[in-house]
């Protein structure tokens, strides 16, 4: 069974960069879509950034488009988020999440849509 870890996040200013990692053991990514969710206390998860099986699709949140960007190195079974320009409402815990399905074309950005999800790693950005 798959498990996935998230790492990277932590405490930084506004404006300052941060980059997630989501590594698996137990099971393989790179069949399969991969994902970024978070959720701000007191909210519902949120669809944050997406990337198809082979990389060559990716789509994010309208919050965070042309901030942040999804990659990932399916040599190394790890998925990444690069966070530039944080805000303050950026503050959330980050979940990095598998697809149900394997070698699907496009991304897919609700949370249905994926069934495995790691523990999640706090970002705080302060103002």
């Amino acid at each position: 069974q798959v498990q996935l870890v998230e790492s990277g996040g932590g405490l930084v200013q506004a404006g300052g960069s941060l980059r997630l990692s989501c590594a698996s053991s137990g099971g393989t990514l790179n069949s399969y879509g991969m994902a970024w969710f978070r959720q701000a206390p007191g909210k519902e998860r949120d669809f944050v950034a997406a990337i198809s099986w082979s990389g060559q699709s990716t789509g994010y949140a309208d919050s965070v488009k042309g901030r942040f960007t999804i990659s990932r190195d399916n040599a190394k079974n790890t998925i990444y988020l690069q966070m530039n320009s944080l805000k303050p409402e950026d503050t959330a815990i980050y979940y990095c999440a598998r697809s149900s399905a394997r070698l699907l074309y496009g991304i897919q950005s609700r949370s249905y849509q994926y069934n495995s999800w790691g523990q999640g790693t706090q970002v705080t950005v302060s103002s």
